[in-house]
């Protein structure tokens, strides 16, 4: 069974941190990327940083760029997402997805293209 679990979330205030987790099961994890994505309240899902399979490339969005890192541990499974410098703006749920092949770059591009694989998501609150 294909799984994404991402956890990690919870409240925080604005200028605080907080890493999120997305572990993975049921596929090739080396040869996936794994995207972390947000929605806000009333907003369209975007993408704000992915990691490739095997190359370690990776990509942000503009909007978190110097505060968040993205990192992976393929003995674990696992996808860490270190968020920084945190503004109310930053708030959603942050889902984790997977896509066989896929460049981080296609993120900055296309969106959530060739992901395929999607955890349930972790809410991130951010107060002023």
């Amino acid at each position: 069974e294909v799984r994404l679990v991402e956890s990690g979330g919870g409240l925080v205030e604005a200028g605080g941190s907080l890493r999120l987790s997305c572990v993975a099961s049921g596929f090739t994890f080396e040869n996936h990327a794994i995207g972390w994505f947000r929605q806000a309240p009333g907003k369209e899902r975007e993408g704000v940083s992915s990691i490739s399979g095997n190359d370690g490339s990776t990509y942000y969005a503009d909007s978190v760029k110097g505060r968040f890192t993205i990192s992976k541990d393929n003995a674990k499974n696992t996808v860490y997402l270190q968020m920084n410098n945190l503004k109310p703006v930053d708030t959603g749920v942050y889902y984790c997805a997977a896509g066989l092949g896929v460049h981080p770059a296609v993120m900055g591009a296309l969106g959530d293209y060739g992901m395929d694989k999607w955890g349930k998501g972790t809410l991130v609150t951010v107060s002023s």
